[in-house]
């Protein structure tokens, strides 16, 4: 569980640094993206370590229902993350869809895994997309993009690949998303 919990704190301070200490990053340089990007995949490394690792605490049981509306919550999830990318009309209503999207994701991750290590990594990763929502919110204007629907179908086609993508690899680690 320590591996898991410096995990999720690693993957708050990288993406926090920039933000909480401006002139520290600043004065990095380029060199600065290099190491903010070796401390992302070192926290991906130790919260799969230690979230494959973690003892099976059962905190509540979820009930078999909650696996539909997960999977409906990954759809939206999965849209909402490629919507700033693809300049869609969800974008021009919403500042944050990638962190949107991430904490939608932990939401319908949280809801289908009743254990101690579920709650540590996605409840863990819903309050880091939530708190850097309210610091970006807090730190600087907003300038609405432009947006078209066909950025929205591109999104939504794209998030349905990736989607699909996702459960497999799910599926390969031994994990069914669609239940038993």
């Amino acid at each position: 569980m320590i591996l898991l919990a410096a995990g999720v704190a690693l993957w708050s301070g990288a993406h926090f640094f920039k933000r909480l200490a401006p002139d520290a990053r600043a004065r990095m340089g380029d060199a600065g993206k290099g190491v903010v990007a070796l401390a992302l995949v070192a926290s991906i490394v130790l919260m799969v370590l230690g979230y494959r690792g973690a003892d099976f605490v059962a905190l509540w049981y979820p009930p078999p229902f909650l696996v539909h509306v997960n999977n409906l919550l990954m759809v939206l999830a999965f849209y909402l993350f490629g919507v700033g990318a693809a300049r869609g009309i969800t974008a021009t209503w919403l500042r944050h869809p990638q962190l949107t999207a991430v904490s939608v994701w932990a939401v319908g991750h949280l809801l289908v895994n009743g254990d101690l290590a579920s709650v540590v990594l996605f409840g863990g990763l819903l309050v880091w997309a939530l708190a850097e929502m309210a610091v970006i919110n807090r730190s600087q204007p907003w300038d609405r993009p432009a947006g078209s629907w066909k950025g929205d179908l591109k999104a939504l086609v794209i998030g349905l690949v990736l989607l699909v993508i996702a459960a497999a690899v799910h599926i390969w680690l031994g994990v069914n998303p669609f239940g038993a």
